[in-house]
């Protein structure tokens, strides 16, 4: 009896994915719930599990975009379960091995005895997974089977995950350097060191990721629909990196977790919006058809990540009943579910504001894209130490760690003077982070 492999619905605006990898060979015997391949999505990057335990059928390939129900794949649950799958288990791995020699110290030399001769030496030993990096099962065998070090190659997958075309492409360019090295003396002997070698003008191609092809569609689509207009101005982040200095140690000794900018920019950024409803609302489709305006008495503030598969956008929802601890903690706990592609569907979609921080790369200033249907995103900065006039001594020039500020916003629907008071807000909360703690 074999049962089917299904992609499953991920939500109403996803009709189809990419198959990204496959975890498991042909023939491979799967337990129930074991995963078995990577789905990419223009929106996430999920897992497809078996449905039963049994030996895989891969019906689909890697690469091949499938529909949301399609069959991609069974597993023959008469199969029966290798025995050598079940002794491997009972079998200490490699790591343990080591871990078990290295806790008895005097039974082992402190250097391994020097071979015999250069023909005893032995064979190149093939690489294994290790707590130094993520690798699929395929991609692991196909590495063993060509005495590859897994260390030595990158990894294309979520979170860095090294896949079965990552070894591939290594082992390719392995044997083209080493052809190319043969070829340049016409025989078996390799080119010699000081010969002159040409520059490179190869080319590849890849395509797109479902990711990647959505993030674009959706830029395009804001410039294309939105009266985008972008405002100024620069923070002076003395106070909050004076508070955040003296308060840092206590507050992840008592809260479990670092205090960083961000909350007190969410914080301001949830303040100026109840003070600017406006730059919290969308324009939507009324009921009659014509457009609407909807506005919201809740901060859902999204936050743009930069992740190994692209830009993502998860969502912190209800900011405004958060407090600092909590800020920080959500934005600890969706920047590292983006990094391994772990995020949900649900938890990027129906965001009322953006933030996005180029600082962090070493950006001075940009003009940041709406994330639609939003009207409103915030460009956070680098800070850097520029000549201004001292706060505390009018007419005194002092070095303060300034930062410019970005808000793109749509004209259709925020006016220019509501998106240059939201701005200022935002300015005056972070030179004044009192306010924020006060709530004011």
């Amino acid at each position: 009896m074999a049962t089917d492999i299904v992609i499953p619905t991920v939500g109403e605006s996803v009709t189809s994915g990419v198959i990204s990898t496959w975890l498991k060979a042909d023939g491979d015997y799967v337990e129930r719930d074991e995963t078995v391949l990577e789905l990419e999505t223009d929106k996430v990057t999920m897992e497809i599990t078996a449905p039963a335990a049994g030996s895989l059928k891969r019906i689909a390939a890697e690469g091949d975009e499938v529909e949301v129900g399609a069959v991609v794949g069974a597993v023959d649950e008469s199969a029966a379960k290798p025995a050598e799958a079940s002794s491997k288990a009972s079998e200490p791995t490699e790591a343990q091995s080591e871990a078990k020699s290295a806790a008895k110290p005097e039974t082992k030399p402190a250097a391994a005895p020097p071979a015999k001769s250069p023909a005893a030496a032995p064979a190149p030993q093939p690489a294994v997974s290790n707590g130094d990096y993520r690798t699929t099962p395929l991609a692991e065998r196909i590495a063993r089977e060509n005495n590859v070090d897994l260390s030595r190659v990158v990894g294309t997958g979520a979170g860095g995950k090294i896949r079965e075309q990552d070894v591939l492409a290594f082992v390719q360019s392995a044997q083209a350097s080493v052809g190319a090295l043969i070829g340049a003396t016409g025989g078996g002997q390799p080119a010699p060191s000081s010969g002159q070698a040409g520059p490179s003008r190869a080319t590849s191609r890849k395509k797109m990721t479902p990711l990647r092809q959505r993030v674009a569609s959706r830029l395009v689509e804001a410039q294309h629909t939105a009266a985008m207009l972008t405002t100024f101005n620069e923070c002076d982040m003395t106070a909050v990196m004076e508070l955040r200095k003296r308060y840092k140690e206590s507050f992840a000794e008592k809260h479990g977790v670092g205090l960083g900018f961000m909350s007190f920019f969410i914080k301001a950024v949830v303040n100026a919006l109840r003070a600017s409803p406006m730059v919290n609302a969308s324009i939507v489709e009324g009921e009659d058809g014509s457009p609407a305006i909807e506005t919201r008495d809740y901060c859902d503030i999204a936050i743009a990540v930069a992740s190994p598969k692209g830009l993502v956008v998860p969502v912190i929802r209800n900011a405004e009943t958060l407090t600092f601890a909590g800020i920080e903690s959500k934005v600890k706990e969706l920047a590292l579910r983006a990094r391994d592609g772990k995020l949900e569907l649900s938890e990027m979609m129906n965001g009322t504001f953006t933030i996005t921080n180029g600082g962090i790369f070493g950006s001075l200033m940009s003009t940041p894209i709406l994330n639609p249907p939003q009207s409103a995103i915030l460009g956070m900065h680098t800070i850097k130490k520029r000549a201004v006039e001292n706060p505390d001594k009018p007419g005194e020039v002092a070095l303060r760690p300034m930062m410019y500020l970005a808000v793109s916003y749509d004209h259709r629907i925020i006016d220019g003077a509501e998106a240059v008071t939201f701005l200022v807000a935002i300015k005056d909360a972070i030179e004044n982070p009192e306010r924020l703690m006060l709530d004011l």
